[in-house]
């Protein structure tokens, strides 16, 4: 397996305390300020978001986490469109449902519900939780947030600072098989997704990924 490396050329940043510092200092006394988390399946982005968004609320602020993955289609609709075999892909994805979420964020509309994503089930719980008006800190993650493509640069303007979680192949390709372990799936089961997958969808961020302003660079 290759090491293929994005072409991300912002400032890297190493830990959370750092990356915490610098939204901090970035954020000025703006009333709400929404960060896009992106980076390849598997390159750690919702524990990462967790961690910023703790960090944030040590320093004294408001935070939460908007996952991306609460858009994604289900499996009824994933048949119907003939993409079940590439869950997981850009095309699986209501972009534009998600976008109309960042902007009523963006304008503090007051409890905004959001949907998650139940990885043990497979599917989106709606309204899964409320964001309300005076949190201050939008932490918005999700593996195609900076696509250099359609719909996905819509959702550029809607963010305050980007940053791009890079990790090397093969790393992502160890942390895959040991998630679909965790879920049970067989283990030739789970080598066949994720090479006719997960990988694809890994190459395809690294490969059309808008840079970022910040490279978070923690494995």
């Amino acid at each position: 397996m290759d090491a293929h490396l994005t072409n991300q050329t912002g400032p890297a940043v190493a830990d959370i305390a750092g990356l915490a510092a610098l939204v901090l200092a970035r954020a000025g006394s703006a009333p709400r300020f929404m960060i896009g988390m992106a980076g390849p399946p598997a390159a750690g982005k919702s524990t990462a978001a967790e961690a910023l968004a703790a960090a944030i609320r040590d320093a004294g602020q408001t935070a939460t986490v908007i996952p991306m993955d609460g858009f994604h289609y289900d499996d009824a609709v994933l048949d119907t469109l003939g993409l079940r075999s590439r869950k997981g892909s850009s095309p699986t994805f209501d972009a534009a449902g998600f976008r109309v979420l960042l902007e009523r964020l963006k304008a503090r509309e007051e409890n905004i519900a959001i949907p998650h994503f139940d990885r043990s089930l497979e599917l989106s719980r709606a309204a899964a939780e409320l964001v309300s008006a005076d949190t201050r800190f939008l932490v918005i993650e999700g593996n195609y947030l900076l696509l250099d493509e359609a719909p996905w640069t819509s959702l550029h303007p809607l963010f305050d600072l980007t940053i791009y979680l890079q990790v090397p192949l093969v790393e992502l390709d160890r942390r895959l098989v040991a998630r679909w372990d965790h879920f049970g799936r067989d283990r030739q089961a789970a080598r066949n997704w994720i090479d006719t997958n997960d990988l694809p969808n890994i190459r395809h961020v690294l490969e059309r990924s808008a840079a970022a302003d910040v490279v978070y660079t923690s494995a």
